[in-house]
C-alpha cells in the first residue's frame, strides 16, 4: 500500500556559519539533489520562522511513498555527502522527522505550491501544531477530534488554503503514542497568531485526548526545482567558499571573478542537459536564454555573452547544450523540433523560470526558437531567431544523411583524420564567411573546428534529424510572440538571406511580419564570426 508523507527538517545554523554560506549550500547542492529524484520527492519548500522561536529554518519535502526513504536512491544521498556538505551540515543543528499523511482538506483556491511561480509562492504562511495523545488508546479519538473540530475551525480562518494532518511515520519505529502534526497553509502574507493556529473553539474537549507540545509559524521563502539556480547567495561568498565541484563533476560553482553555476538536469527520457547560469544575480532578474546550433556547444555564445554582460547587465543569462551535443538517451530515437523545444521547457521548469525575457537561437537553435515561440507563447516575451529556415527541404535531408555517414567513418584517407574531424573542417568552411576564414584563421576557425569535432557522434546522428521533414510555414502566421530574424550576409553565399526574407512577412499577425537584420561579413554563425556586428543587429530589439 502506498503511504504518502513528508520529510520535515528543522535547522539552526551555529554562530560560526555565515548565513549566506548556509543558504548557498542548501539551495545549490542539498535541496536540488533531492528534487532530482521526482519518483520520491514531489517538492521541496524552505521556510523561515515568523514567531521568534528557534530553530529558525524549516525544509519540507512531500514524499510520494514513505517506503522510498528506505531505498538506495535516497539513502545514498546521505551516505555519499560531498566534503563541503559534510563540513557545512556539521555546523547546523538539524532534526529530521518522517511523517505519514493522515488527512488533507483544502480550499477551492488552493494550488500545489510547486506549481506556483516564485512570486506567487514566496510569502505563503504556514502554521505547524504538534499534538501528543495522552496514551495510545486516544490516537483514534484524536483523529476524530481533528476532523470534526480542528480542521473545520481552521477552514474558517482568514486566508486559509489547506490543512493536513500527519503522524509519526512507521519508519521511525517509535514505541508508545504517536505524535501528530497539523500543517496549515495560509495565503501569502497572512499574519498568524496563537488563536489562529489553535482557535479556542476547537480545543474545548482536546485536553482529555491530547496535549499541545508546540506551535510554530513560518513564511515560505524558497521553492526548489531540480536545477541549481541561486546566484544571489553565491555572489556573496569569497573565492574559497564559492568554488565547488561535485564528485561526478557535473556541478561547478564559483564567484571568481563573477558568480557562475554550471550543472545538469535529466529529462524523463534520460537526456542529461548541461547548462550554465550567470549574469545578474537578482532572483527576479529577467532571463535571456540561448539555443546553440547543431554540432556546437553552449560555449559558442562566449564572445557575444561577454558583450551582452557589458551592455545589458540587468539580465540573467542561461545557456545549455541541445539534444545531441553530448549524447542521446538509450534507446536512441530521432530528435524533432518539438522534442528539443520541450527540452528547454523542462530546463526552465527545473530552474523555476516561469517566463523568458528573450530566447536567442541560431541554425537548428533558430528553428527551435521559432518552434518554442509557437508551442509555448506564454513562456516567452520575445525571440531572436538566426540563420535558419521555416521549413526543411528534401535536399537538406539527403545532405544530413551524407554527413552522418562521414562522421561515422573511422578514418578518412584524404585527410588522415577521423570522420567527425574531417566533417568539422568541412562544416566550418561551409559555415563561415571567406573573411572569417582568412582574417580569423588562427583564432575563431580552430576554436569552432575543435568544438564541432568533439560532438558525440551518435548524438549527431539522432540529433540532426530534428532538421529533417519539418515545416512551420503553415503555423507562423499565428505566432503571438514578438520576434526578430537575423542572418549573416554570406550564409549559403547569400541564399539564406533571400530565404529568410521570403518568410519573415508571414510571421505573426502584422502585415509586415517581423524585421530581418543582416550582419555584414558573416556567415552561418554571425555571433561567433562578428560578435560586434551581431550586437549591432540586435541591440535595439534588446
Amino acid at each position: 500500500m502506498v503511504q504518502p508523507g513528508q520529510l520535515f527538517v528543522t535547522m539552526e545554523p551555529q554562530p560560526g556559519l555565515p548565513l549566506q554560506q548556509f543558504h548557498e549550500w542548501y539551495n545549490n547542492e542539498h535541496g536540488p539533489t533531492r528534487l532530482s529524484i521526482p519518483q520520491i520527492f514531489v517538492n521541496g519548500l524552505r521556510y523561515q520562522a515568523t514567531d521568534g522561536q528557534k530553530p529558525t529554518f524549516l525544509a519540507a519535502y512531500d514524499v510520494t511513498d514513505m517506503s522510498h526513504l528506505e531505498t538506495e536512491s535516497y539513502l545514498k544521498l546521505r551516505a555519499n555527502r560531498s566534503p563541503r556538505e559534510a563540513q557545512t551540515i556539521g555546523q547546523v543543528d538539524v532534526v529530521r522527522y518522517f511523517w505519514d499523511l493522515v488527512d488533507t482538506d483544502q480550499s477551492p483556491l488552493f494550488l500545489p505550491i510547486e506549481k506556483l511561480t516564485n512570486d506567487e509562492a514566496e510569502g505563503i504562511s504556514l502554521a505547524v501544531v504538534h499534538f501528543t495523545p495522552n496514551d495510545e488508546a486516544q490516537e483514534k479519538k484524536f483523529e476524530e477530534w481533528y476532523k470534526a473540530e480542528y480542521a473545520p475551525a481552521m477552514s474558517k480562518a482568514t486566508g486559509w488554503l489547506r490543512s493536513r494532518l500527519y503522524k509519526t511515520s512507521t519508519l521511525e519505529g517509535t514505541k508508545g503514542p504517536a505524535s501528530f502534526w497539523a500543517m496549515v497553509d495560509f495565503a501569502k502574507g497572512t499574519s498568524l497568531s496563537t488563536d489562529t493556529t489553535l482557535p479556542p473553539a476547537s480545543t474545548k474537549s482536546l485536553s482529555t485526548i491530547a496535549q499541545v507540545k508546540a506551535q510554530r509559524t513560518y513564511s515560505l521563502f524558497y521553492v526548489f526545482g531540480a536545477g541549481k539556480r541561486d546566484l544571489h547567495h553565491l555572489s556573496q561568498l569569497d573565492k574559497a567558499q564559492s568554488t565547488f565541484v561535485s564528485a561526478d563533476e557535473q556541478t561547478r560553482t564559483t564567484n571568481d571573478p563573477e558568480p557562475v553555476i554550471e550543472s545538469t538536469v535529466t529529462t524523463a527520457d534520460g537526456l542529461v542537459i548541461p547548462y550554465r547560469l550567470e549574469g545578474n544575480t537578482d532572483p527576479k532578474a529577467p532571463t535571456i536564454a540561448f539555443c546553440n546550433s547543431l554540432l556546437t556547444s553552449l560555449k559558442m555564445w562566449d564572445p557575444f555573452v561577454a558583450i551582452l554582460k557589458s551592455k545589458r547587465p540587468q539580465y540573467r543569462i542561461l545557456r545549455y547544450d541541445t539534444r545531441g551535443r553530448n549524447a542521446i538517451p538509450s534507446p536512441p530515437t530521432p530528435a524533432t523540433l518539438s522534442l528539443v523545444s520541450a527540452d528547454l521547457i523542462f530546463l526552465l521548469d527545473c530552474l523555476r523560470i516561469d517566463k523568458l525575457d528573450t530566447l536567442i537561437g541560431v541554425s537548428m537553435g533558430g528553428a527551435t526558437t521559432l518552434r518554442f515561440a509557437l508551442d509555448y507563447p506564454d513562456r516567452l516575451a520575445r525571440y531572436i531567431a538566426c540563420d535558419f529556415n521555416a521549413a526543411s527541404s528534401a535536399a537538406n535531408t539527403e545532405a544530413w544523411k551524407g554527413r552522418i555517414a562521414l562522421a561515422e567513418t573511422p578514418r578518412v584517407e584524404e585527410s588522415g583524420k577521423t570522420g567527425i574531424q574531417h566533417l568539422a573542417g568541412q562544416t566550418v568552411e561551409r559555415w563561415f564567411h571567406p573573411t572569417t576564414m582568412t582574417a580569423k584563421k588562427d583564432t575563431v576557425v580552430p576554436w569552432m573546428t575543435e568544438m564541432v569535432a568533439t560532438n558525440d557522434i551518435e548524438g549527431f546522428r539522432y540529433g540532426c534529424q530534428a532538421l529533417w521533414d519539418y515545416d512551420m510555414k503553415s503555423e507562423i502566421k499565428g505566432c503571438k510572440v514578438p520576434g526578430l530574424l537575423v542572418v549573416g550576409d554570406g550564409d549559403g553565399k547569400g541564399a539564406l538571406v533571400k530565404a529568410m526574407d521570403s518568410f519573415r512577412g508571414q510571421i505573426g499577425p502584422k502585415e509586415e511580419g517581423v524585421e530581418l537584420a543582416i550582419v555584414p561579413e558573416a556567415g552561418h554563425l554571425p555571433m561567433c564570426e562578428s560578435p560586434e556586428g551581431f550586437w549591432a543587429a540586435v541591440e535595439k530589439f534588446l
